[in-house]
């Protein structure tokens, strides 16, 4: 039985320290490194050549999805696993997008992801059967996403947008100058076809890319 070897990229110490322990509890799983932002996932990946990196998409920095196209972009072959708080199909298209091999949500059961650990490790996809079931439903309806028309950078700034972070704080969570995010902005506006703020997040609200209540 050869040896998988991840890479962990979480922001939070604490919760890095569960998922630890819940892989290397599996033989054939050693967690090899860590990483709490986007840009430091990079640098860990190029250090320590995993097998597997489980990524997660709030991330301050670069972000998920930006640290997941670079890696791949480094190396086509890189085999990464989201493990997020988003459920939203908008966020498995861009993150599969971007690279990923598997998405499962932090509401998984414990042994799923084991599972798609061993999955992506062996060249195969990994999507939760929940999401993996509406993606086909919404793609089986003809309809295209509608944030397909976002790069993963606008699609990160949209989110936090949407979330009620403003673009001073967006670019203080990505790294970015303000007036790069306010560049962005207006690009994503203009794709999407709002005039406002307040409609990215009822766009984003009605889309289900932010919940109402919990966000």
């Amino acid at each position: 039985m050869s040896l998988i070897r991840v890479l962990l990229v979480d922001d939070h110490a604490v919760v890095r320290a569960g998922y630890r322990t819940l892989l290397d509890a599996a033989p054939e799983i050693e967690v090899v490194a860590e990483a709490s932002r986007g840009e430091e996932a990079c640098q860990r990946f190029a250090e320590a050549l995993p097998d597997v990196v489980v990524m997660d998409l709030s991330l301050p920095g670069i972000g998920g999805l930006e640290a997941i196209r670079r890696i791949t972009a480094r190396d086509r072959d890189a085999a990464i696993l989201v493990f997020s708080m988003h459920d939203d199909t908008a966020f498995v298209e861009k993150a599969l997008e971007a690279g990923a091999r598997g998405y499962i949500t932090k509401n998984s059961a414990a042994e799923i992801m084991v599972d798609a650990v061993r999955a992506v490790a062996g060249g195969h996809a990994f999507i939760d059967r929940e999401l993996a079931q509406n993606l086909a439903l919404r793609r089986a309806g003809g309809g295209r996403e509608l944030f397909s028309c976002l790069t993963t950078r606008e699609f990160e700034i949209f989110s936090l947008l949407a979330r009620g972070l403003s673009p001073v704080e967006t670019a203080g969570e990505l790294a970015l100058s303000y007036k790069t995010v306010a560049n962005y902005t207006t690009q994503i506006k203009t794709k999407l076809n709002v005039r406002s703020t307040a409609e990215l997040v009822h766009l984003a609200i009605r889309h289900g890319v932010i919940n109402p209540v919990s966000e």
